[in-house]
């Protein structure tokens, strides 16, 4: 923790505009740091930006984010540049240190910030930061889903955007595995990794360095630390982690928990962790009908959820309370129309083979369209895994061939549909074909496995373009 003097007349570099760019620059500024912005790109929307900060007295280079602005006394980055840029590779040289905006946050809070409940892994961040949000709010407490999930941490630990400008009671922290690279210094009260699955290894250059940057949101934690009793790697990175004297490792499962566990019997949530004989009771938290859409991998998003609010001393009526409140975001897993008996679901938020191997294991006879931008992803697994279920496949996008040859070797009887195009009217023809290859009790599922920027400018857009194509059917469609 600094003292928000210790930045007067500091010389700060920061590496990039963008949603954590802005407000970390802002505030520097704020706090009488003398603040130089460099970005790489330099458009319409950057200058706007750039002019903002520059009537704040920062300096803004745009189109030059490889150059060390002379006098750097500390770089602040944000997620998206990678590690191995230049501008980082001169800091390093010259004993400069970086932290991310995330870091920034965590050194700016004061003597009684509200404590951390931090949340990541490769899939269903998001989701479960809102329902931890949602079942801290049932509770009475005063807290906020902030970080990766669009809410700068900067802005809320300077106390701006609260409506009375009272303080939170905690905080609610999504933190993605960029955010945790430049976070050597965060310490969460409690924190989750969800899983791990092969995801930006362009950026982290390994797997284990990915799977070491997403373990960091254990480092410190004094309370607990939950961990995935399915994925065998996120208990590892428990292991490895230091953490206060008297922290436990908790774990979620869909199967009956054991002691220090939470899990499902019999359709309830059940809390075999933080009950006062865990060897011999467990805590009902809430039936698996309370909890939307109660697809298996949105259960285990749950009790990530629960474990973590359980860690915080929350009241089993709370969770139960938490869950029914919430509904997830937009494009995942969500239902948009039942037509002609046919079921269909966008969830363009799967841009990776594993969250679309959990998409697909929620229904049990599926149409599936898929395609996109891999990622260099491979997708044998994904298929060998989902063959059974599939009554078709419809494909889109640059990379669909990656699909239909691992449709080819593990599937080689579903049909399938190559829609060999790849502009945004493709996903209305899409729809048509999935339609026409539905049975009635089927579901018509997006979930890609794969990125949207080669069809749409995100995966929110290309969900919209399919619930647009499903309005377009009639019951004579089908």
């Amino acid at each position: 923790m600094q003292s928000p003097a210790d930045f007067a007349g500091r010389r700060v570099t920061v590496a990039g505009l963008g949603v954590s760019g802005v407000p970390a620059a802002r505030a520097l500024a704020g706090l009488g740091a003398r603040v130089t912005v460099v970005n790489s790109s330099d458009g319409e929307r950057e200058r706007a930006q750039a002019a903002e900060l520059e009537e704040l007295g920062a300096t803004v280079r745009l189109g030059d984010g490889d150059t060390l602005p002379e006098g750097t006394e500390l770089v602040v980055t944000t997620p998206g540049w990678k590690p191995a840029s230049p501008l980082f590779a001169a800091a390093g040289k010259a004993g400069v240190e970086v932290w991310g905006d995330v870091e920034l946050a965590w050194r700016l809070r004061g003597p009684d910030s509200a404590p951390w409940l931090a949340v990541t892994g490769t899939n269903g961040k998001t989701t479960t930061v809102r329902m931890l949000a949602s079942i801290l709010q049932a509770a009475g407490l005063r807290t906020a889903a902030v970080g990766n999930i669009g809410v700068p941490l900067v802005d809320v630990v300077l106390g701006e955007g609260q409506p009375d400008g009272a303080s939170y009671d905690v905080l609610a922290v999504e933190l993605s595995s960029y955010q945790l690279h430049w976070a050597p210094s965060v310490r969460a009260h409690s924190a989750a990794v969800l899983n791990l699955a092969p995801d930006h290894l362009d950026w982290h250059g390994s797997m284990a360095a990915y799977a070491a940057d997403k373990g960091r949101i254990y480092e410190g934690n004094t309370v607990a630390c939950v961990y995935n009793a399915a994925d065998p790697a996120t208990e590892e990175l428990v292991r490895a982690a230091d953490v206060e004297e008297g922290c436990r490792a908790i774990g979620f499962t869909l199967g009956t928990p054991g002691p220090s566990q939470v899990g499902v019997v019999e359709g309830i949530l059940v809390d075999r962790a933080f009950v006062e004989n865990r060897q011999q009771q467990a805590q009902e938290l809430a039936e698996v009908s309370d909890v939307t859409p109660a697809a298996p991998h949105n259960i285990a998003n749950a009790l990530a959820a629960a474990a973590l609010a359980r860690a915080f001393g929350v009241a089993p009526a709370a969770v139960r309370d938490g869950l029914r409140a919430f509904h997830p975001d937009a494009h995942r897993i969500q239902h948009i129309a039942d037509l002609g008996n046919v079921r269909y679901v966008d969830d363009s938020k799967a841009t990776n083979t594993h969250a679309a191997e959990a998409s697909l294991a929620a229904y049990e006879h599926i149409v599936w369209i898929a395609g996109g931008l891999a990622k260099g992803a491979t997708f044998d697994e994904l298929v060998q895994k989902s063959a059974a279920r599939l009554r078709g496949v419809v494909l889109i996008g640059a990379d669909r061939a990656l699909i239909r040859e691992a449709l080819a070797r593990h599937a080689p009887d579903v049909p399938v549909v190559d829609l060999d195009r790849t502009d945004t009217g493709a996903m209305s023809e899409a729809v048509r074909e999935a339609s026409r290859l539905a049975e009635p009790g089927d579901t018509v599922l997006l979930a890609p496995a794969c990125a949207s920027m080669d069809m749409f400018v995100n995966y929110n857009k290309r969900g919209e373009a399919f619930a647009d194509a499903v309005g377009e059917l009639t019951a004579r469609d089908h």
